[in-house]
């Protein structure tokens, strides 16, 4: 990794993990000795979101211990510990692993300059773009995601329209049309005080996929995000959606993996 690249995946680690934000209403960061959480309700994102970057293997144990008694003590059935490649101590995946931890698969996370990105928003005729502003746009957001990805979004749903609802300056929602059909759905998450706006979804169902629909809404939420005065956009992304960002002009600083803890 070059020194560029070093240097702003720390401004990540910092701003978006160390100093995190609620990634919502109804929830809180909290800083706890060797790490920083987020807990809410059950249907809520819980999650260890940082680690300090000097965690030993000596104490690594013990925090990881704590974590499972609090979310515990709490009711929760399940929280998750977002690990990223480049956490310290080198083992701490297999520790995880060792107190029951399940590894879900890993995404990469892709940085890029707002400013180096395309804003045109170039769509496949018949197909238009429309950002969501209530529960039935959330519904059709909803429809594309499990046409798209097979998955359940219950949980989504109740995170999307809290969002929606008591934060509507820190959530952007974008739905593709084909007439009265979703065909893709996206969102971007904004984190105010920081330069990163995160980009979330961008599931097309298959009939429309290889089109362009997914760079359109990569397009269409940059430009939000200029407009808004955000440096940086930032993708988890998946295999599939990879090479495209890539080729768009994002770059990888690290992969991350979700560890949950499901309690049984």
């Amino acid at each position: 990794m070059n020194r560029d690249h070093e240097a702003l995946l720390a401004l990540f680690d910092r701003e978006m993990r160390e100093h995190a934000r609620p990634d919502g209403p109804g929830v809180r960061v909290e800083h706890t000795g060797d790490v920083v959480r987020q807990v809410g309700t059950a249907d809520d994102w819980n999650a260890v979101v940082w680690s300090a970057p000097d965690l030993d293997p000596a104490r690594a144990d013990a925090v990881i211990a704590a974590q499972v008694a609090h979310f515990a003590a709490l009711g929760h059935g399940e929280f998750e510990w977002k690990l990223y490649a480049h956490d310290r101590p080198a083992d701490l995946a297999h520790r995880l692993l060792a107190a029951g931890f399940e590894a879900e698969e890993p995404e990469t996370l892709l940085v890029a300059p707002v400013a180096d990105l395309s804003t045109a928003v170039e769509l496949p005729d018949g197909v238009r773009l429309r950002t969501v502003s209530d529960a039935q746009d959330v519904e059709l957001m909803a429809r594309a995601h499990e046409q798209a990805f097979g998955s359940d979004w219950s949980r989504l749903r109740h995170q999307v329209l809290a969002r929606l609802a008591e934060d509507p300056d820190g959530f952007v929602g974008v739905l593709a049309m084909v007439g009265d059909e979703p065909v893709s759905s996206a969102r971007m998450e904004l984190s105010p005080g920081t330069g990163f706006a995160g980009l979330w979804g961008g599931g097309t169902v298959e009939a429309w996929r290889g089109k362009g629909v997914y760079r359109a809404l990569v397009a269409f939420r940059a430009r939000i995000a200029a407009e808004r005065g955000y440096r940086y956009l930032q993708v988890d992304a998946s295999d599939m959606s990879s090479p495209i960002l890539r080729r768009l002009g994002f770059v990888a600083l690290s992969t991350t993996t979700p560890y949950v803890y499901r309690s049984h």
